[in-house]
């Protein structure tokens, strides 16, 4: 995209002057910082257990509630009708406790994996860090997800403990409970003293324990969290993180999302996915600050009232969600008081430069943006409050992060040079995003996939995927995933998954999953389908097959679009080639085609 490149000179820089700031910025001088900056000096802002032990949940939660901040609010929970609950964090830590005894009770051991699937709800929360403070591993999943995902999902991490609802059990948890004999025990949040066969009832388990438990002895190498990504191909990918991921969490919740003490921060990511874990919940209580959470879904209206009558200051949110309030106009924005906002980050996918340009408009603020993975578990590169912002452009490192951009050679494979290190981009040069292994929210592995893992590695780097440039001044712009995963409204979808699930319908012979642009989302899920003879396409079919993959993938991961192909692109060795079809949906160049099957 033109508007993205650092070449680009529509959109002019934002300067920043850090003394028009109405809060000093935690990072004013980013080349001080980074010369001065060490992820072991990091940790002695964190308290840390005897023995040099380390554990999420003591520092996001049990530090404070035995401090000065044990009664002030760490979760606000904004209902339907507005109307508002408040857990302090001395409540926190005590719902906590009690979800940690109930998985004792259980039987749960440290190092076992406990899945959610929920909404933004207190016990949602409960469940993350009782789990954590018991020493077992916490894997959230998305709530929309259908039954085939949450299946795929735990039975790659053997769940042995799912807390989700009645109504979620019942359409994709009992379907499927005969395949997942690891799954022990079903915790229902709403089961009201009557829960489905199979299950047990949360509430009354939990009041039946004890407020108070102790901290497993986890250290910074324990296992804390799994969150899956998806690939292009495969199954989707388990990725490990491990509790001295709090360290970058806490770094980066300071020098990214600029949080300070008296800050009211809102996160509007789904816990389901890692951003709603690592920023939603984590990040904004190790700093101590109240967090908003919102049980309903997004609606601009809505948004701008919880912004305003909750006095959010610091807000982290998704360009899908930013380009959605611009559709609707900034006047919206500039009907409601939001004085007390002071910074606007977006993660999720490229920001628009439009939308950065838009931010000052509606809200007197630009919109920094920022870039990480699931892999990387917390924020890499980002736009800082007291630096100039280059719409268009994902930042600068954080400190503690070393950024490059690796050569590329014919086949996309890093370029290696002689003294086994990869060979790194001239300025402006595209190639691939790499960091240099080694911050703590660094991922540790794919469960059970060992392999799989080494291969992100090459040259002493860790690889990303994604391609990028990095300009004469250090700023990193996004050019484009280096594969085919698609990325809609923040989402990662493996086109793998959303084919397996179509060709399990009786008229599909083969298919294709590609991502196509939209102006919300960024990018839509669009499949192609080759029939089976005795079957002709039609518009009856083609919605019937649409409404087949939403029940089993969930509305989030099914496709959108579908067309119908007489024959798909392959290569001779019969690997789809979804680059082709990209490139004819879109009117782009073919590229290379000469490992294309004969008559494709």
């Amino acid at each position: 995209m033109e508007a993205m490149t650092p070449s680009s000179t529509r959109w002019a820089a934002i300067p920043k002057d850090v003394a028009a700031l109405r809060v000093r910025p935690n990072l004013v001088d980013y080349d001080a910082e980074r010369a001065a900056f060490s992820w072991e000096e990091a940790r002695r802002a964190l308290d840390g257990l005897p023995g040099r032990g380390l554990n999420i949940a003591h520092e996001a939660v049990d530090r404070h509630a035995a401090g000065p901040l044990a009664d002030r609010e760490a979760l606000r929970f904004v209902r339907a009708d507005g109307t508002t609950r408040s857990l302090t964090y001395r409540v926190l830590a005590r719902e906590a406790a009690r979800f940690a005894n109930v998985l004792a009770a259980l039987g749960v051991e440290p190092g076992e994996r406990v899945y959610s699937l929920l909404g933004r709800t207190p016990e949602l929360y409960a469940a993350v860090l009782g789990t954590l403070k018991h020493g077992a591993v916490f894997c959230p999943l998305f709530s929309a997800f259908g039954p085939e995902p949450v299946r795929q999902r735990l039975q790659i991490g053997s769940g042995r403990v799912l807390v989700t609802t009645r109504a979620f059990h019942r359409r994709k948890v009992a379907p499927i409970r005969d395949e997942l004999p690891a799954l022990r025990h079903v915790l229902l949040v709403d089961a009201d003293g009557a829960p489905d066969p199979g299950t047990l009832d949360l509430a009354a388990l939990l009041a039946d324990a004890s407020d108070t438990a102790p901290t497993a002895h986890t250290g910074p190498e324990d296992m804390a969290l799994l969150h899956f990504t998806s690939g292009t191909t495969g199954r989707p990918k388990g990725a490990i993180h491990v509790h001295d991921a709090v360290t970058a969490h806490y770094a980066t919740g300071r020098f990214a999302l600029d949080l300070h003490p008296d800050d009211v921060y809102w996160c509007t990511a789904d816990p389901g996915w890692v951003t709603g874990t690592s920023y939603g919940i984590i990040a904004p209580l190790v700093h101590g600050v109240t967090a908003i959470v919102d049980e309903e879904e997004m609606d601009a209206e809505r948004w701008y009232r919880i912004l305003e009558e909750q006095r959010v200051s610091v807000w982290y949110t998704a360009p899908t969600a930013l380009r959605m309030l611009m559709k609707a106009g900034a006047e919206r924005a500039t009907g409601h008081d939001l004085s007390a906002l002071r910074f606007v980050a977006s993660v999720g996918e490229p920001l628009n430069p439009e939308v950065v340009v838009w931010g000052e408009e509606a809200f007197g603020l630009p919109v920094h943006d920022n870039w990480w993975q699931t892999e990387t578990g917390g924020i890499m590169i980002s736009n800082y409050p007291a630096m100039e912002i280059r719409p268009g452009s994902m930042g600068r490192p954080l400190p503690g992060i070393e950024a490059a951009v690796v050569a590329r050679d014919e086949t996309g494979a890093p370029v290696i040079g002689d003294d086994g290190h990869a060979v790194l981009c001239e300025a402006d040069a595209t190639g691939e995003l790499a960091l240099r292994p080694g911050w703590p929210s660094m991922f540790r592995g794919y469960l059970d996939e060992d392999e799989r893992y080494r291969r992100c590695f090459a040259g002493g780097w860790y690889l990303t995927g994604d391609l990028a440039r990095r300009d004469a001044d250090g700023y990193f712009w996004f050019v484009g995933r280096g594969d085919d995963v698609i990325k809609s409204s923040g989402h990662l979808i493996g086109p793998f998954e959303v084919e397996s699930c179509l060709m399990e319908h009786e008229a599909v012979a083969e298919a294709a999953a590609i991502g196509v642009p939209d102006p919300v989302a960024g990018e839509v899920v669009k499949a192609f389908v080759e029939l089976k003879p005795g079957h002709e396409p039609s518009d009856a079919l083609r919605l019937e097959l649409i409404g087949f993959a939403r029940k089993r993938l969930g509305a989030a991961v099914a496709p959108r679009l579908l067309d119908f192909a007489a024959a798909l692109p392959k290569t001779r060795s019969g690997k789809i080639l979804r680059r082709l079809l990209k490139a004819r949906e879109l009117g782009l160049p073919e590229g290379d085609t000469s490992t294309l099957e004969a008559g494709r």
